[in-house]
C-alpha cells in the first residue's frame, strides 16, 4: 500500500478518537492559562528587575503544557497495543517501516500544528498579561519563542510516541516521562551543572528564555531535543519491527 493512503487512516485514527482530540485542545489551554497566571504574579513583583526574563514569563506555561503534548503522543501510540489493533494494522500494511512513518506522520503534524497555535495564543495572552513589563521583549524574540514552542512540543510528542512504541505501554511512557519532567529534570539540573542543559527538556525549552547562560543556543538546544527524539524513534521502530504484534 502507498505511503498517502496508509498516512490517511492513520490520521484518521487520530480524529475519530475523542481522548486524543480532547489532549491536543488540552496543550493550548494549559499552556495559555498557566503561562496567565505567572504572568499575573510577575506583573505585581516590581522587585528583581534584572532577573525578570519577559519571554520565558510569556511561555512559562509550556512546563505544563508539554505534558498535555506528551500524553497525546503516548496515547495515540498505545492505542495500537490494545485489542490486537497492531496485529490488523500491520495485516492491512505489512511493511512495518511504512506503518511506522506514517504513523509518526500523523501523530507530528497536528502535534506541529497545535504546537505553533499553543505558541500564538500564548504569546499573545503573555504579551497581553504582563502589560508594560513585556515591553522589554521584542516582537523577534516572541516570534522566536512563538516558533520555539510548536517546535518543542511536537518534538515532545513524538519522544513520547516513539518511548511507547518501545515500551508498548503508554502508561509506562507516562510513569516515566511525567516525573521526570516536573521534578527530575529540575533537581539534576541543580546538582549536575551545564551537563542538565542536555536534557531534552532543558535543551528544547532554552528557545523560550530572552537570555541563557548554559551551554546551547535558542536552536542549537532544539537539535538537542530532536537527537533525543530521534532516537526514541529509531527505538521504537526497531521494537515494532523485531516484536510481534
Amino acid at each position: 500500500m502507498p505511503f498517502t493512503p496508509v498516512l490517511h487512516s492513520e490520521w484518521l485514527k487520530i480524529r475519530t478518537l475523542r481522548s486524543l482530540v480532547v489532549g491536543l485542545g488540552a496543550v493550548v489551554l494549559v499552556t495559555a492559562a498557566f503561562s496567565a497566571l505567572a504572568g499575573l504574579d510577575n506583573a505585581g513583583d516590581e522587585g528583581q528587575e534584572a532577573d525578570f526574563d519577559p519571554l520565558f514569563s510569556a511561555f512559562f506555561g509550556v512546563s505544563f503544557g508539554q505534558i498535555a503534548a506528551i500524553t497525546f503522543g503516548a496515547q495515540a501510540m498505545s492505542a495500537e497495543f490494545q485489542g490486537g489493533a497492531l496485529r490488523l494494522s500491520l495485516a492491512a500494511v505489512p511493511r512495518r517501516g511504512r506503518w511506522f512513518a506514517a504513523k509518526m506522520t500523523a501523530v507530528g503534524i497536528p502535534a506541529l500544528a497545535v504546537g505553533l497555535l499553543t505558541g500564538v495564543v500564548t504569546l499573545a495572552v503573555g504579551r497581553a498579561v504582563l502589560g508594560d513589563r513585556a515591553s522589554a521583549m521584542s516582537w523577534a524574540e516572541g516570534l522566536r519563542g512563538a516558533v520555539g514552542c510548536g517546535i518543542y512540543l511536537a518534538l515532545m510528542a513524538l519522544f513520547a510516541a516513539g518511548l511507547t512504541a518501545l515500551l508498548r505501554s503508554g502508561v509506562a511512557t507516562l510513569s516515566i516521562l511525567i516525573p521526570f519532567l516536573l521534578l527530575v529534570s529540575f533537581v539534576v539540573g541543580d546538582m549536575s551543572g551545564n551537563a542538565a542543559d542536555l536534557l531534552p527538556d532543558r535543551a528544547g525549552q532554552v528557545v523560550l528564555h530572552e537570555t541563557w547562560d548554559g551551554l546551547l543556543g535558542p536552536w542549537t538546544g532544539l537539535a538537542v531535543t530532536a537527537v533525543w527524539t530521534s532516537a526514541a524513534l529509531l527505538a521504537g521502530s526497531w521494537s515494532v519491527h523485531r516484536r510481534d504484534a
